[in-house]
């Protein structure tokens, strides 16, 4: 069994497809506003994870990326609610961590990251950095740089958690580690180590000059 392990001072977790399974209701909005638009819903699917709405928007059809039109789907988004899970694992790896050595840093709006985790068991974070607490939205490393400095640790000893590669790209400009889950695009391009999901993660006593240490411990590849 292969085995990394990950000393740090935090940990920095996305939300969808990293600590809750929203994956349904997100590609169903986004799917909804493709056919609407006439655009590809393969080209949809494609981009619907990873970014905020109207930086995907920008990706999909330029001309009507608007912020008026980026709300309203993200209040579609909201009214489509329900159906949720947590990512297997979740709930122990974050039940292990202690509260002021994790964030959650997501392309989804604050209110709605908090609802959701709530939604499905798992506990609240302390920090949460949504689209609307940032100016620039992932592959920007703006709201990971934010979780380390209200976490105040350094952002190059923390180690990020993320289904996509905006969000891989995120961490790493942020400077972090990054461990890329296949729970929704199966790979990323830039990381430290995969794996399927949190399951794999395990707290362990650190070594002297560090708060954590995570052992990755099943279904990983790395350095690929």
């Amino acid at each position: 069994m292969t085995r990394i392990e990950l000393d740090c001072d935090a940990v920095l977790f996305d939300m969808d497809g990293t600590i809750v399974d929203s994956r349904t209701i997100v590609e169903r909005t986004w799917l909804g506003w493709a056919t609407e638009h006439g655009i590809p819903v393969e080209a949809a699917l494609k981009v619907a994870h990873g970014r905020r709405t109207f930086e995907t928007m920008q990706l999909l059809a330029p001309e009507l990326a608007t912020p008026e039109e980026a709300a309203r789907l993200d209040a579609l988004e909201e009214e489509q609610e329900g159906g949720e899970a947590a990512i297997p694992g979740a709930l122990e790896l974050l039940s292990s961590l202690p509260r002021d050595r994790w964030a959650v840093v997501t392309s989804a709006g604050h209110a709605l990251a908090l609802r959701r985790i709530a939604r499905v068991g798992l506990p609240a974070p302390a920090i949460v950095i949504g689209a609307d607490d940032v100016i620039a939205g992932k592959p920007d490393p703006e709201g990971y740089l934010k979780a380390a400095a209200r976490l105040g640790v350094d952002p190059r000893r923390c180690v990020v958690f993320e289904d996509t590669p905006p969000g891989a790209d995120a961490g790493r400009a942020a400077g972090a580690r990054v461990v890329g889950l296949t729970t929704t695009y199966g790979w990323l391009p830039r990381y430290d180590a995969r794996i399927v999901d949190l399951r794999a993660v395990r707290v362990e006593t650190p070594p002297q000059g560090w708060a954590l240490r995570l052992a990755l411990v099943e279904s990983l590849i790395t350095n690929h």
